[in-house]
Parts: C-alpha cells; sequence; structure tokens
C-alpha cells in the first residue's frame, strides 16, 4: 500500500504542499513547466532550492503579473467571484478529475469564509492576485497528488500558530476564522511560534485529501519532499512530505450498520453515495426481513478508527434511522497500486492486488465501459480482448 504522510509541525501554505510533492515525483522540472502552460492568466511558477535551518528544500514561488503575494495582502487589486474563478479552472488545460478536486477545495474555502462573515457563498470575492496564487496552488496540489496517486494519505496534527493575523478586517487570531472553520474535526494545535502557520488554502487542501489524521504509520520510506514557506521562524518552516510503502496484511476498520424499512431505493442509494463520496472504506446495503415481516435493508459502512462519529453523523443525516451500531473489526487486505494497462484501443487505467501469495489486475470499470460503448461491444467483450 501506498502510503503518504504530511508531517505540518509548521503549519501547511499551498505552496508549501506544492514543492514538498514536487520533491516526490521524477520529474519536478517538468511539473513547473505543465503548470506555466496552463495559461493562468499572469501566473508563473519557478521551482527556488532554499536552505532553512540547515534543511534544504523547495520553494515554489508562485508570481501574478511579476508579483509574489504575501499572506492577507488584500490591498490594490481587482476582485473575482466564485463563479469567476470556477470558469477559470473549468477552463485549465487538466484531467476531469483534477480539475473537479481543485473546484471542490476553492468551493470549501469560499463556504469557510461566507460562513465566518455571515454571508452567501455566491457574495464571497477574491481578490485577483489571492485568487490566481490560491488557483495556482490548489491546481497544483490536485495535478501532483493525481501524479503520485497514493492509497492513504495520513496528516500529522496541525499547527497552527499563535497571535494574530493582518487582513483586510482588521487584525484576527491565529488560526484565522476561516482555517479554523475548514480544520473542524482535525487534530490541531498553537504554540509559542508567532504567526499565522496554516492557511485557509493549506488547511481545505488538508482536509479535503486525507484520509485520516494522526502519528506516522509504519511504512518503508521511498522519497521525503521539504516544502519551504516564504516566512523564516525560530524553527525550520517547512512542510515535510514522505512517501513509503506499508505492508498489506491485518487492519483495524470501524464497520458502521442501521435498520431501515421506511426508505426508497432512490434516497437510500443516495445516502451510500454520500458516505462513498465523505472517504469511506466501503459502503453496501444488505436485505432484511425485520419484525411484524416488513422487508428492510441494513445500511453498512466501514471506515478507518477514530472516523466512526463523522460516518455515523452521515448516517444519521441522510436516513431515517434512528440510531446507528458500530464495532471494530481486523481486516486483511491485499496491497494494490495503481498501473496502466494496454488493449487494442489505448491505455486504460487498472489497480493490481498482491500478497498473501495473490496477485492479480482490474481494470477500471468506468474506462472498460467507455470503451465498450465507443467501439460498440459488450463489456464482456472488452475484457476478453484485453485478457480479462
Amino acid at each position: 500500500m501506498k502510503i503518504l504522510y504530511l508531517e505540518c509541525s509548521m503549519g501547511a501554505a499551498g505552496d508549501m504542499l506544492m514543492a514538498a510533492l514536487s520533491e516526490l515525483i521524477p520529474d519536478p522540472e517538468g511539473f513547473i513547466a505543465r503548470m506555466n502552460a496552463l495559461g493562468l492568466p499572469g501566473v508563473r511558477l519557478e521551482r527556488q532550492n532554499v536552505t532553512k535551518c540547515g534543511i534544504v528544500g523547495t520553494h515554489v514561488a508562485v508570481t501574478v503579473h511579476g508579483h509574489e503575494e504575501g499572506a492577507h495582502d488584500h490591498a490594490h487589486h481587482a476582485h473575482s467571484g466564485l463563479d469567476d474563478i470556477r470558469r477559470v479552472i473549468d477552463g485549465l488545460d487538466l484531467p476531469e478529475a483534477v480539475k473537479a478536486r481543485a473546484a471542490a477545495v476553492y468551493d470549501s474555502i469560499a463556504r469557510a469564509e461566507a460562513e465566518v462573515h455571515g454571508t452567501a457563498v455566491e457574495q464571497i470575492h477574491f481578490h485577483e492576485v489571492g485568487s490566481l496564487d490560491a488557483v495556482a496552488d490548489v491546481t497544483g496540489v490536485c495535478l501532483l497528488m493525481d501524479i503520485i496517486r497514493p492509497d492513504r494519505v495520513v496528516v500529522s496534527p496541525v499547527h497552527v500558530g499563535s497571535g494574530q493575523v493582518k487582513c483586510a478586517h482588521g487584525l484576527l487570531p491565529v488560526p484565522a476564522p476561516a482555517t479554523a472553520r475548514l480544520l473542524e474535526g482535525a487534530p490541531t494545535y498553537g504554540g509559542r511560534i508567532r504567526g499565522e502557520l496554516c492557511t485557509p488554502t493549506g488547511a481545505a487542501l488538508l482536509k479535503h485529501f486525507a484520509d485520516g489524521f494522526g502519528d506516522m504509520p509504519v511504512m518503508a520510506v521511498q522519497k521525503i519532499g521539504y516544502g519551504m514557506g516564504a516566512k523564516d521562524f525560530e524553527a525550520a518552516n517547512c512542510l515535510r512530505a514522505m512517501l513509503g510503502e506499508a505492508d498489506g496484511g491485518a487492519e483495524d476498520v470501524c464497520e458502521l450498520k442501521c435498520n431501515l424499512d421506511d426508505m426508497t431505493g432512490e434516497a437510500l442509494g443516495f445516502a451510500m453515495q454520500a458516505l462513498l463520496d465523505a472517504g469511506a472504506l466501503d459502503a453496501w446495503c444488505e436485505a432484511l426481513l425485520m419484525k411484524k415481516g416488513r422487508p428492510g435493508q441494513m445500511l453498512c459502512c466501514l471506515c478507518r478508527p477514530g472516523e466512526e462519529g463523522r460516518f455515523a453523523e452521515l448516517m444519521l443525516k441522510h436516513t431515517a434511522t434512528l440510531g446507528v451500531r458500530a464495532h471494530t473489526l481486523r481486516r486483511y487486505a491485499l496491497d494494490r497500486e495503481a498501473v496502466t494497462l494496454d488493449t487494442p484501443w489505448g491505455p486504460v487505467r487498472g489497480k493490481r492486488s498482491t500478497g498473501y501469495g495473490v496477485s492479480r489486475v482490474k481494470p477500471e470499470f468506468d474506462d472498460v465501459a467507455r470503451l465498450a460503448r465507443e467501439q460498440g461491444l459488450s463489456v464482456a467483450e472488452v475484457l476478453a480482448k484485453i485478457g480479462q
């Protein structure tokens, strides 16, 4: 299992995440060239080697019309609405999955800003340099995550800093209100370092990609990336990304269940998809015969230990149940990795599973279905052609 561990002992910002992740891929300069070719208006990225407290790492300088933005520098710039940002992202030459993730991250930032300012999301506006800088950070991180494709992302407790931060509305406490809202449910801490260590963009990216928060898992580290922040503190201002492999095998998971006999199939399907969209390891339904002979369904969900409260809340929200049962199970799983399979019609995505003397490869069904539609074949015929 490929695990990405993000160590946020000095917080997180979009450029720090992008810099750290860029050190994990084979061609970081090619990534920068690809970002500069996207056509973001006036935006240019540059990788710089930086040393902080004796540690050599990477800083990604993002300039807009030649200016690199400082945190919360809101003066003397035009403003853009969220719809403008969505249109910018939609127009970029990126895979659809990357654009969807980038839009979702940016939407979460806008929702957090709207909630803390007591206004509608549609009324949130971003100043020109800040918005384009954040779009570059967000799309860059989403593209890198698509290149790395970890099976699991674990984030350390996030150091948010202390004191106050200056923004357009005046002096605000650290973490800034939008950052605090974005990090709800994640372990965070302050400290004696004065300053804003975690930005709203950094917080939104961490929450979007994290499968869990906590200590570094047992793993064989293969690559380490250091993403350097722009400011200097008494401690090395860097975010460390560690990519490694963990042996497949036994692990604890939490199973949640609830019995239902008064929901339509459509509503139940919506609830199950909501659990999967929120990052559940799996979700499914089982047929039941309930009291008084009523047919029913049992909605089941698997999640990581420590996340059962969040998924129980989703089950209570999206179903008619009055209660959710939870218990811990021991699960044995194969190692999985993303692969590319050659077919007579071009490459398709696949997944290789190994362990316990087992080795198998399975193509992504969405790609198989696409080929079946394009070639006028059945799914079985496509699978036979690619040796499945």
